[in-house]
């Protein structure tokens, strides 16, 4: 009789971490405390944005990286705020750049971690399922993820006018084919390390982590954004941000 073949041994599961760089000034805003430490609803942004990713069913651990003169600040502004140091939490001190924060927040975390989330303290409001289909993709298998939505508005290809002039449009590309990049933005842990050691290293940055992962000719995949994951940038941002947290509270979503 032949014998009757053994089930396969399941893959270990994936452990996911996620990394908040938040050691920027966010300038636009105007003057004032770093863009992470202003409040949402009477709460700092980054703690909105750091329970956001804990309440993740996907997500075991966040490190949020701080100004490096300001990690007692921001670790005592989260313990304030019921987010105390644990398993769950951790706060590292970043670098002068966004490249050089995420770089670092990556080197804290426990060798079990391979997927990793890089998530703007900027987008306080991103829904839980968001974080969650991001990391699942990952987990199923796509080295590189990000959520996004499809553009509303045409866009036109210039060149930049950097008095401030008429700019002449060079092209205009399909709008059918362009989305709007959000965050959490998810990887293989082996991916974004390379993307950081040979692209940054290089001088030659991207405006965001998946764009660096795309010049290493890694393919990166999109899922479905949400309209409620927008950045915080400007002070009219801040005002649409509020309402929504208002109308979460009221229906208690939130």
């Amino acid at each position: 009789m032949t014998p009757t073949p053994l089930p396969a041994t399941p893959p270990a599961p994936r452990a996911v971490a996620a990394v908040i760089p938040a050691a920027g000034r966010g300038v636009r805003l105007g003057p004032g405390a770093p863009k992470a430490l202003r409040t949402l609803g009477g709460i700092p942004i980054l703690v909105h944005a750091v329970r956001a990713l804990i309440r993740a069913r996907e997500v075991s651990l966040v490190v949020v990286v701080a100004p490096a003169d300001g990690v007692a600040e921001v670790r005592g502004l989260l313990d304030t705020h019921g987010l105390p140091e644990s398993k769950q939490i951790k706060v590292v001190a970043g670098g002068d750049t966004r490249q050089d924060s995420v770089r670092l927040g990556l080197a804290a975390l426990p060798d079990d971690v391979d997927v990793v989330l890089v998530h703007d303290a900027a987008r306080p409001l991103v829904p839980v399922e968001t974080v969650d289909a991001v990391a699942a993709a990952v987990r199923a298998g796509a080295p590189a993820v990000v959520p996004a939505l499809p553009l509303a508005d045409t866009v036109k290809e210039v060149v930049p006018e950097p008095g401030g002039g008429p700019e002449p449009v060079v092209g205009t590309p399909e709008r059918a084919r362009l989305r709007a990049v959000q965050t959490p933005q998810g990887f293989r842990r082996d991916v974004l390390a390379e993307a950081h050691e040979k692209i940054a290293s290089n001088g030659d940055g991207a405006t965001d982590d998946a764009g660096m992962v795309e010049r290493l000719g890694v393919e990166v995949v999109v899922v479905p954004g949400h309209e409620e994951a927008f950045k915080i940038t400007r002070p009219l941002d801040l005002v649409l941000a509020e309402a929504v947290l208002a109308r979460r509270r009221a229906s208690d979503a939130f």
